[in-house]
């Protein structure tokens, strides 16, 4: 049976639709309340995540790692809880329509973290792609401008041993409560390890804002924390990193489980209930959306048949998804071409973002390979956003590990997804809302976010950039990729499928590498629920498109639309379609 809708749908579906409202009486004094409350929540969450802070670009704690003590997890668990109580006493009802919004969204938020823990996820602080074994990656995205941004740094750099420590303490506490990760993930992890194990203290990522420094930084101070540096690299950094490559290789991964399904977890099944209400923000079964996946493919198999031919290609689809895998034609020979690719195809894009929005973001990006120590065990590509103080741009990151496996016909799609008018486009826009409270200009719904970005590949239509016809196949190729993640992830996390067997139908439905395939597979083994909210996000919002089309008639504009689906920032997706609701009945009126 489907549940009511939330009280804040409610609310906002009358406030956008009913046109005349009675006057609200709005208190002043709990609007304050308010929004002090949030300017705390935004606070303490910079306190308890000093990295997210800093990717931010608030400095203030560029000197210390996220405290993962046990008892700090506990501390910060209660604070949540606290934080809820608190909210609950402000007088929802005397808050402008706004407001009430604001307020629903933090307590979604908070609700779910507090819902979160329980499940014990702290405990499983490693994944294949990402963990203590990157930490110094975020490097890369922090600015060094002064003398004290390296001694910063360097803080940070002697805190790595305590930090290692941390996450081995909280490993042997998964060990003990059964909290461990599937095997076949945490067997790609030791040579990401073994990548920090260096001899030179140059070559580490660590050291790697040691080599650049701005003119305002004398060269002896320069000698001195280079010199600095290279010690703590030696001395502790090293050392530490030794000690953890022996606990995970002799202790951790012996114990970790020959299962990859989440139920297989404590409590298994109410976990993935819950990731998947969170990662989509509806009320749909692991079983309903197994079936829009499987409907899903079924269409998208019909406009790839369209493709193979349109060029003629003389075989079944199986034959050609196998001739784009493997010809010769469809690759890069060196990652620099793969780069310089990239980078044409991004500016072949951006002068097309007119024809679908009338807002564009002042905020630019960049774009820059992914790191190698990760590549050949992540994704084609990823984005991250911006600071939102402005300091820093956005990035897109391409995948140039073995371009032989990277075909050039899924490029169009995936840059219109990863960088603009995609994550770049939303996520950009989202933090340029100056009116919103910072937690929702930079917070994030999986589903809106990634819903935005896969909708912003078939926006490439109406930007006339699939002339070519692979490029097309590409966007349907793109467009199975998300669909067959509804049937594999809840295939695996639901109904017992195996890894091999979701490799296998992956590959029977899209013509996506191998490669790919079981990074993708493995990806989703490692985040449960997470690669649910692409297709449904998308679905809905091409769903609302449709129907805003066929209600406004001539008087339909896809930038007005797509300005609108923007301009509330990541929300759920019933708050999405009630605000577009209002949004058509305010043009029909108009």
């Amino acid at each position: 049976m489907r549940r009511s809708l939330p009280r804040y749908v409610l609310l906002l579906c009358f406030v956008l639709s009913s046109g005349v409202l009675q006057a609200q009486t709005v208190d002043p004094a709990e609007t304050r309340k308010l929004h002090a409350f949030f300017d705390a929540q935004w606070e303490r969450g910079l306190r308890e995540s000093p990295e997210r802070a800093s990717l931010n670009g608030d400095r203030r704690f560029n000197d210390r790692w996220s405290d993962l003590d046990l008892d700090a997890i506990a501390a910060r668990h209660q604070a949540t809880r606290d934080a809820l109580a608190e909210l609950g006493t402000i007088r929802r009802e005397a808050l402008s329509s706004e407001d009430r919004l604001n307020y629903d969204v933090m307590q979604w938020q908070l609700e779910r973290s507090i819902q979160r823990h329980r499940f014990g996820q702290h405990l499983l602080p490693v994944s294949h792609r990402g963990g203590p074994q990157t930490m110094g990656q975020i490097a890369a995205s922090l600015q060094f401008n002064s003398a004290r941004d390296y001694r910063d740094w360097l803080a940070r750099m002697r805190a790595v041993p305590q930090r290692l420590e941390q996450v081995t303490a909280l490993m042997r506490e998964g060990m003990a409560s059964g909290h461990v990760p599937p095997r076949v993930l945490m067997q790609r992890v030791p040579p990401q390890i073994a990548m920090q194990i260096v001899e030179d203290a140059q070559s580490s990522q660590f050291y790697l804002p040691f080599r650049r420094f701005p003119d305002t930084i004398p060269a002896i101070e320069r000698t001195a924390l280079q010199a600095e540096a290279k010690q703590v690299i030696v001395d502790a950094i090293v050392p530490a990193y030794r000690r953890f490559a022996a606990f995970f290789d002799e202790q951790y991964l012996p114990v970790t489980r020959d299962s990859i399904a989440a139920t297989d977890l404590p409590d298994g099944k109410a976990w993935y209930d819950f990731l998947a209400e969170t990662f989509t923000t509806t009320d749909l079964t692991a079983e309903q959306i197994h079936q829009i996946g499987l409907r899903e493919v079924a269409r998208i198999r019909g406009e790839m048949e369209k493709i193979r031919e349109e060029v003629g290609f003389q075989g079944d689809l199986a034959a050609f998804f196998e001739h784009l895998r493997t010809d010769p034609k469809f690759f890069y020979k060196t990652p620099e071409a793969l780069m310089e690719a990239y980078l044409a195809i991004s500016k072949r894009i951006d002068p097309e973002t007119v024809k679908i929005a009338r807002t564009i973001p002042r905020m630019p990006y960049g774009v820059r390979p992914i790191p190698d120590n990760i590549a050949p065990d992540t994704t084609t590509a990823y984005y991250q956003g911006p600071a939102l103080d402005g300091s820093r741009a956005g990035f897109y990151y391409v995948n140039l590990y073995r371009p032989e496996v990277r075909p050039t016909w899924e490029m169009m799609a995936l840059s219109l997804h990863e960088a603009v008018p995609g994550h770049h486009f939303q996520i950009a826009r989202a933090q340029e809302l100056g009116e919103l409270p910072k937690f929702r200009r930079s917070g994030g719904f999986t589903a809106y976010i990634e819903g935005w970005g896969l909708y912003a590949e078939r926006l490439g239509y109406d930007m006339g950039l699939y002339e070519d016809p692979y490029d097309r196949m590409g966007q349907h190729a793109y467009d199975m990729w998300r669909a067959v993640r509804l049937v594999v992830d809840t295939g695996m996390h639901a109904k017992g499928w195996s890894r091999q067997q979701a490799i296998d139908y992956f590959l029977e439905n899209a013509p996506k590498t191998e490669a790919d395939i079981t990074n993708e597979i493995d990806r989703y083994i490692g985040n449960p629920g997470q690669a649910l909210a692409y297709k449904i996000g998308q679905l809905k919002i091409s769903e609302l498109r449709e129907r805003a089309e066929q209600a406004l008639g001539a008087d339909f504009d896809i930038r007005d639309f797509n300005d609108a689906v923007l301009e509330t920032g990541a929300v759920p997706l019933q708050v999405l379609e009630a605000h577009i609701d209002g949004w058509i009945a305010a043009r029909q009126d108009r």
